[in-house]
């Protein structure tokens, strides 16, 4: 009798063990589109290897019973940018295949309503249109190429949204634009905007260092971006502030981008 027992309670565990299988989560946000998946057959060649599929916590009605079948969103009544999750129960011996996951990734679809740099800085845009959670990169023109100079967590609703950041302007005329890349690598750019900055022109001395580079303007310290550069074109430094500690760098020539400008100097 044990012996029948004990056998019994391995045979169920056992089948409790294969009944409860693996489960597949997949997160995202919704961008209108919906899931495909590969589902192959059971090890024992009886039936298919899905059981269930439930959206946000939903069992679907999805026919799963088939060697590939679709997920489809339109029942669950979700709008682009909501948040969803989706579980794929399967049995234990075999495993199925989303074919195509990047559907729920977030995409940049942001349209800039506004955008403006305020007397003190501030640089200020509004959006609309966005489908998903992407941080905006603040880029400013200076020494002829774009150079990122912030980054701002995008909300990712499609409602209207108001970001702000404080940036550092160069004298005379600036440049910011907004810059957003999603999983396809292709970054979204916004129209740059002007901004003048009535601030007076930095110089830098001196030319043949021993130590410090230092920055001025009208005789007083003046606080910039910088970036030093050797003679193959590798950066070696870059910050911000009112002068550089060179005491480290080897002897020989060197290209400094500061403030709007490019000069050159050496290291003795």
């Amino acid at each position: 009798m044990k012996r029948y027992l004990l056998g019994f309670i391995f045979s169920a565990c056992a089948f409790l063990a294969f009944s409860q299988g693996g489960v597949i989560i997949i997160e995202g946000n919704y961008q209108g589109k919906n899931l495909y998946v590969q589902n192959p057959f059971a090890s024992g060649g009886v039936g298919f290897c899905v059981t269930e599929v439930y959206v946000n916590g939903n069992l679907t009605t999805d026919e799963t019973q088939s060697s590939a079948f679709e997920i489809d969103f339109k029942p669950h009544k979700l709008t682009i940018g909501d948040k969803v999750e989706i579980k794929i129960k399967h049995k234990e011996d075999c495993r199925p295949k989303v074919l195509n996951p990047e559907v729920l990734k977030p995409k940049s679809t942001y349209e800039v309503t506004a955008m403006s740099v305020a007397a003190d800085g501030t640089l200020k845009w509004s959006t609309k249109g966005e489908s998903g959670k992407l941080p905006f990169v603040i880029e400013q023109f200076r020494w002829n190429k774009w150079v990122k100079v912030g980054e701002v967590d995008g909300k990712g609703t499609a409602t209207n949204n108001d970001y702000d950041y404080k940036v550092t302007p160069h004298s005379g005329k600036n440049q910011f634009r907004l810059k957003q890349t999603d999983y396809s690598g292709q970054p979204r750019l916004s129209k740059a905007v002007d901004f003048s900055s009535q601030s007076c022109d930095v110089i830098f001395a001196p030319q043949k260092v021993t130590k410090d580079i230092n920055f001025s303007c009208t005789d007083k310290p003046t606080e910039t971006m910088y970036e030093i550069y050797d003679q193959y074109g590798n950066i070696v430094k870059r910050g911000y502030g009112n002068k550089i500690d060179c005491s480290n760098l080897p002897k020989g020539g060197y290209f400094l981008n500061y403030d709007n400008k490019m000069g050159e100097f050496v290291k003795k």
